[in-house]
């Protein structure tokens, strides 16, 4: 256990901050779910810019790698293109 004031107030911090980011994360991961179910072309498009700027904001803050995010998007957008095509 913690000692001193300031450590106590990061233990709370990082678990509101932990919370917060696996909360945006499963949200994220929920919404590639729905986009990935779609088969209308127009809803697709719509909700792949709502999760390419998911994961935009997730690997800004680093609670995924910024990789990562950039080959979800790249596949999503493969995903959607293909849907065109069909």
């Amino acid at each position: 256990m913690a000692n001193h004031k300031s450590a106590l107030k990061r233990i709370r911090a990082n678990n509101a901050k932990r919370l917060r980011n696996r909360y945006q994360a499963k949200t994220t991961r929920t919404f590639i779910k729905k986009l990935r179910n779609t088969t209308d072309q127009t809803e697709a498009q719509e909700l792949y810019k709502t999760v390419s700027s998911m994961l935009d904001r997730l690997a800004k803050k680093n609670i995924i790698h910024k990789n990562k995010a950039a080959n979800n998007k790249s596949k999503l957008a493969k995903f959607v293109n293909s849907l065109a095509a069909a």
